[in-house]
């Protein structure tokens, strides 16, 4: 599972995942900032990473809109507003406990949600 975090999750989480060898890369990182969701999606997808964002809507429209399209996706990983934004610890676990059950990382297409 290879990891790239939207901007609305703090790079904090990837250098977290990145101490327990998951291979996960944030949009500061990136030099991403500001870009737009679909390019966001199209980075992610160029190095066939699954986004984590808790953009729920946006990038459900967008999958829909890149499977239409035939576009590349390495999936969407949702982060819901239940779990709150600062707790880094407890968001880099739960994606750890999640890379582990899917180490080949996830099918085109497929929209989840962390728990």
């Amino acid at each position: 599972m290879k990891y790239y975090l939207d901007e609305d999750i703090s790079p904090k989480i990837a250098d977290i995942l990145k101490s327990y060898k998951i291979d996960a890369k944030s949009t500061h990182e990136a030099g991403m900032i500001q870009a737009t969701d679909v390019e966001q999606l199209e980075y992610a997808s160029s190095e066939g990473r699954c986004i984590v964002t808790r953009n729920r809507n946006d990038f459900i429209r967008l999958t829909i809109k890149f499977f239409n399209e035939n576009r590349p996706h390495h999936g969407v990983l949702i982060i819901p507003y239940t779990i709150l934004g600062d707790k880094f610890s407890r968001i880099a676990s739960a994606l750890k406990k999640y890379a582990f059950k899917h180490p080949s990382g996830m099918e085109p297409y497929t929209i989840d949600f962390l728990s």
